[in-house]
């Protein structure tokens, strides 16, 4: 250390220290590659176990409608020599046990009925694993219902498992006689329809490669692949 004259100064402090650059600033890390799409993939798992969450809700829903009125109608309705009028004689209740199909087609048919029944279930489940549209959701829930509802009349009413009876019991005059499971059926089949037409797909995408519309969810998940 050298000190001048008349100064306090040594050389030391007149000499200023160098500092390496960006010293005491904070230091910025680069996410590891991957990160967005990881987040990506989370959202969309979030999505497709609530579209999941939706279908089960809407076919427990459905089946359980349709298993209390057949109860309700067996121990109420069966036996009657008179059918109850809901509409006048257009609309009638009157329980029929039927070995076919719905509204009474193919009764000679009863075991591969039963087998389409459990097909359909199983198809439906598979289609769920890629499953990210509310509407599609509701449309395969209510088919899932109703197929869950007469495939178990064919397992456990008489004559015999396999080859059990459906309840019906909704009576419709120049029409047919039906059950809640039926109907489930036919509007989860209409559903289905219109939004095939409409070019929607169970994955959310559409028909042609248009984009689909956008939802929070999907907003969520590019937001997270954009941050990375």
């Amino acid at each position: 250390m050298i000190s001048t004259p008349g100064s306090h100064q040594t050389q030391d402090d007149a000499v200023p220290t160098a500092r390496p650059d960006g010293a005491g600033e904070p230091v910025t890390r680069p996410e590891p590659e991957g990160t967005g799409a990881t987040a990506a993939e989370g959202a969309r798992a979030v999505v497709r176990r609530r579209r999941i969450s939706v279908l089960l809700a809407v076919a427990l829903l459905a089946y359980l409608i349709d298993l209390g009125s057949k109860l309700l109608v067996v121990a109420k309705l069966e036996g009657r020599s008179s059918p109850i009028d809901v509409v006048g004689d257009w609309m009638t209740l009157q329980v029929i046990r039927n070995p076919g199909a719905a509204f009474g087609m193919g009764q000679a048919m009863t075991l591969l009925f039963t087998a389409i029944a459990a097909g359909v279930i199983v198809v439906i489940w598979r289609i769920a694993r890629r499953l990210y549209s509310l509407p599609w959701a509701i449309a395969l829930g209510l088919l899932l219902g109703g197929a869950f509802g007469n495939l178990t009349d064919r397992l456990f009413r008489a004559p015999s498992v396999l080859r059990g009876h459906v309840v019906d019991f909704i009576s419709v005059q120049h029409f047919a006689v039906f059950n809640l499971a039926d109907s489930a059926i036919v509007c989860g089949g209409i559903l289905v329809v219109l939004l095939s037409f409409r070019g929607s797909n169970p994955d959310g995408s559409t028909h042609g490669g248009a984009p689909a519309p956008k939802t929070e969810e999907k907003a969520a998940a590019e937001d997270g692949t954009a941050e990375g």
